[in-house]
């Protein structure tokens, strides 16, 4: 028998995973308060993980083609049921899933709907409509905002709030497809529904051609004008949230949106470097968030717009 690693110990190595894969989320989750930030970090130590087993990476770098993908998802979904049964499973970050499952009234069903997104790349799935990218970005990003939110303490049962959870990780994820439009053409993915590329006559498999490029400008506006949208719905929920995690969450509102909207203003060159927010950036969003956490109780109550795309 595996021998249970103390909660201290997984949540140190969380700790390290988020200090090597995102400083944006790790700026961030300094600002929960201490037992939030435990659970939070232990679930983005868990999400990389599955990240890096599907796509071969090193917390998030060096995204490659592999060979074998289907089996990886295979891996990493049933290390993933071990950590829901409450099994110790030896790897930290299956065993920090197991430690927030246990903690929290997580549905079982969110961390497999996440690995359904994984399945979805190891198919090499390509989106045929907006509909159908909006639902892998759910899968891959708006359940991890259901589950951060649940982690925060939000009530698995809260569906308003947790709608607004699930904007946020879709507006983040939107973004980020714009963003890495170039390295995701490098290991053959398209993420832009077939119907934008035949309206604007780009073909899958070439799409980052330079006789392309004023057309990929123009769906990567689209891409970031959802984000947009998705964002301030998400700016909403916050109402729901502790002070500190209204922080936390605006703070990261802020690094995430920047990146849509420097790819929106880069034009044709924003795949020349690859987008990212500044350390000062990411301070000034930090600091403009502590007041609209303050705020967050105060003016009207905008209903969710009906005609965002609804979770399942």
């Amino acid at each position: 028998m595996t021998p249970a690693p103390t909660r201290a110990e997984v949540v140190a190595a969380a700790e390290a995973s988020i200090a090597r894969g995102s400083k944006s989320f790790a700026a961030a989750s300094r600002l929960f308060d201490p037992a939030t930030r435990d659970r939070a970090v232990l679930l983005y130590a868990w999400c990389r993980r599955c990240d890096d087993i599907a796509d071969g990476q090193d917390h998030g770098h060096g995204m490659r083609r592999v060979d074998d993908a289907p089996a990886r998802v295979a891996t990493l979904s049933a290390l993933t049921e071990r950590a829901l049964d409450g099994a110790v499973v030896g790897d930290p970050a299956f065993d920090a899933l197991r430690l927030v499952a246990a903690e929290t009234d997580m549905p079982r069903a969110w961390p497999r709907d996440l690995i359904a997104g994984f399945a979805l790349d190891a198919e090499e799935w390509q989106p045929a409509t907006e509909a159908d990218l909006l639902r892998y970005c759910y899968h891959v990003a708006g359940v991890v905002g259901c589950m951060m939110a649940v982690a925060m303490g939000v009530s698995a049962d809260d569906d308003a709030v947790l709608d607004r959870a699930c904007d946020l990780g879709l507006a983040f994820q939107l973004s980020n497809i714009a963003r890495d439009l170039g390295e995701d053409a490098e290991v053959g993915r398209c993420y832009l529904p077939a119907d934008w590329l035949a309206e604007f006559g780009v073909p899958a498999d070439d799409y980052m051609a330079p006789e392309h490029r004023p057309a990929l400008v123009a769906m990567a506006r689209r891409l970031t004008d959802r984000a947009a949208q998705f964002e301030a719905s998400a700016r909403m929920g916050v109402r729901a949230l502790s002070w500190r995690s209204a922080w936390a969450v605006l703070s990261a509102a802020g690094i995430y949106g920047a990146i849509g909207r420097a790819v929106a203003a880069r034009g044709g060159d924003a795949w020349d470097q690859r987008v990212s927010t500044s350390k000062g950036a990411k301070l000034g969003f930090i600091a403009s968030a502590a007041w609209g956490a303050s705020m967050r109780g105060r003016g009207t109550i905008t209903p969710r717009d009906a005609a965002l795309w609804q979770r399942p």
